[in-house]
């Protein structure tokens, strides 16, 4: 089973970066032991600032692959384009937050991801990318 964790904007600080919302691990940490758990799946990771380049990914992966958990991040929130990308490829997206958005500043509480994916996990620190995996293989 081929899985991919593609991570939006600012999700390269975490560890560094507001650790009373995003917690002390650096993603990559949290990936790696997410890879030793899961040994018999073939996860691979994608991050970027850039929207245009998640788009790319989207696209490039939406058609071969078993699975895509997504934290678009603040382009959740801001991005037809993205929403576009999902909606158009055949690969099942979970859409997943580390905070709880709804806890949030209002402009949070809206995504345009949402309507086009399989779930949405919200606000369980990077658990959340755990139980999306986990939604993959039942």
């Amino acid at each position: 089973m081929k899985i991919i964790i593609i991570n939006g904007p600012n999700l390269n600080l975490l560890g560094k970066r507001e650790n009373d919302i995003y917690g002390n691990e650096t993603f990559n940490d949290f990936f790696e032991k997410l890879q030793k758990e899961y040994a018999n799946l073939e996860i691979s990771y994608f991050q970027s600032n850039i929207e245009g380049e998640l788009i790319d990914k989207i696209q490039e992966v939406g058609y071969n692959y078993d699975g895509i958990i997504l934290n678009a991040a603040a382009y959740t929130h801001t991005s037809v384009g993205i929403a576009d990308a999902v909606k158009a490829i055949t690969t099942p997206v979970v859409e997943v937050h580390i905070s709880n958005t709804f806890s949030r500043e209002d402009f949070r509480h809206k995504s345009y991801i949402s309507p086009n994916v399989k779930g949405v996990i919200v606000g369980f620190g990077l658990q959340s990318y755990e139980l999306a995996l986990q939604s993959f293989l039942k």
